[in-house]
């Protein structure tokens, strides 16, 4: 009977990419395995066909020779031009497929690496802008004094384990072909307790809390993370240690809202101070404060800017830039002298001293106007 054309049988066009390869090839080897179902000749025939198909096609030069001369390319060579029994295709991506069987022991035996932790911590604005020195204190795991971390107690030592021979990964027959996975008696170590220490239990670690210092330099954004190196848990066993992060959170500003490395600050002014002009007070990231020249005739939303000082630049002596938008404040609650004075002003107003009002309306008017033609 003709083989079934490689590209059909993955139900991909011959353009297809390596990635869509691997894909179809993962699809169909998870819906036709053997183990997912036991006893199926069919199924385990399409397995077999599927895997040969991606055996040729997953490589670039058999692929070209397969687009070339088809099936016959490979009719001297063997199933899929390897002469390996059609298996090796599945090899390179069963872990990716079943990684959960891998339960984290190591290839080749040896303690695992313990889990690295994370701490959240909010810092001010201020402490962003100066850097800071803090503790923070975290629950861990940590490596059991009475062992040292073997989980053996005093006195005796861990043994090779014989169910893997201290390799920490057995081999296992599945249908058709062989699967490697964790040793389930030493959990990858290589090596078991004989005599577990009665403090951890056999773990080589307990559970303990534990304070450290920590630096936050100054010019740490929203999201900082900062890595501890070997402060995360111990691992079992005499395990190496994970790390820990603290992610940094800055809170919200009563003055001040941040972008980057400058500093943006709303300042109300009077109607008066815009008109005649001024000048206004603020107060600074960095505890001083700088005088802001109002000129006469000063917009609402107008902005001033003071150069070097925003925020700090991470790692660097360098400083952002501060902006100061000045907000126009309408009077409230006058007194009736007051609005008669504001009557007097309006009467005395023209053109010249609300330009942008006038030039406004002016351009309505032109605008009705031509709707009139």
């Amino acid at each position: 009977m003709a083989k079934q054309d490689f590209y059909e049988l993955l139900g991909l066009a011959r353009e297809a990419s390596p990635d869509d390869i691997k894909k179809a090839y993962r699809k169909l080897a998870m819906q036709h395995h053997p183990d997912r179902n036991p006893g199926d000749k069919a199924a385990e025939q399409k397995f077999k066909d599927a895997t040969e198909a991606y055996e040729v096609l997953k490589d670039e030069q058999k692929r070209a020779a397969y687009d070339r001369f088809g099936h016959a390319a490979f009719e001297q060579g063997g199933r899929g031009g390897g002469g390996g029994g059609g298996f090796g295709g599945f090899a390179d991506i069963f872990e990716e497929m079943f990684g959960s069987m891998n339960d984290g022991g190591g290839r080749g035996g040896g303690a695992g690496r313990g889990s690295d932790l994370r701490y959240n911590l909010e810092i001010t604005l201020e402490e962003a802008f100066k850097g800071r020195d803090t503790q923070v204190r975290i629950q861990t795991l940590g490596s059991c004094e009475p062992c040292k971390g073997t989980g053996a107690e005093a006195g005796s030592k861990p043994i090779t384990c014989t169910t893997c021979r201290g390799a920490g990964r057995v081999r296992a027959q599945q249908g058709f072909f062989t699967m490697e996975r964790t040793c389930p008696s030493c959990q990858g170590a290589g090596k078991v307790i004989e005599k577990p220490c009665k403090n951890c239990g056999g773990q080589g670690r307990v559970r303990k809390d534990k304070t450290l210092n920590v630096t936050i330099p100054a010019g740490v954004e929203e999201g900082t993370r900062i890595r501890l190196a070997g402060e995360g848990e111990a691992g079992p066993r005499g395990g190496g240690n994970g790390d820990l992060y603290i992610f940094l959170a800055v809170k919200p500003h009563r003055l001040f809202q941040r972008d980057a490395a400058n500093i943006h600050c709303r300042v109300p002014i009077t109607m008066t101070a815009a008109s005649l002009g001024g000048s206004v007070e603020v107060p600074t990231i960095d505890g001083t404060r700088a005088k802001v020249a109002i000129p006469a005739g000063t917009q609402a939303g107008h902005q001033f800017r003071l150069k070097g000082k925003g925020m700090s630049v991470l790692r660097s002596h360098q400083r952002g830039d501060m902006f100061v938008q000045v907000s126009v404040e309408t009077p409230v609650q006058l007194t009736k002298r007051q609005q008669e004075l504001l009557r007097e002003f309006e009467k005395e107003g023209s053109g010249k001293t609300s330009p942008e009002s006038e030039g406004f309306f002016a351009k309505v008017k032109e605008f009705f106007g031509d709707l009139r033609e």
